[in-house]
């Protein structure tokens, strides 16, 4: 029985430690004016490879961004995304 216990701690411990939620929270908080794509799609709730290529694009055609609101201007970044991905996001 104690063998069999040590197995399930161990598999569960193994499968949280790979879970994307234990990833994406060590990840966090996240510079999109440095980030790449992937990164920012691994980091942001709801912000998958589409969505962050274009917050990637429209950093580059800014300049980079001086506020999180900015991010509006992505398309399909909408207010309700915007307040659930913004405390994840620093600017530097």
């Amino acid at each position: 029985m104690k063998t069999y216990r040590r197995l399930l701690v161990l598999l569960f411990a193994t499968a949280l430690a790979f879970s994307p939620i234990t990833r994406a929270a060590d990840a966090l908080p996240i510079n999109i004016n440095t980030a790449t794509a992937a990164q920012i799609a691994e980091a942001l709730d709801g912000v998958g490879t589409v969505r962050a290529a274009a917050i990637v694009l429209l950093r580059d055609q800014m300049g980079g961004f001086t506020r999180v609101d900015q991010l509006l201007d992505v398309s399909g970044i909408g207010a309700a995304t915007l307040e659930r991905i913004r405390s994840s996001i620093v600017l530097e």
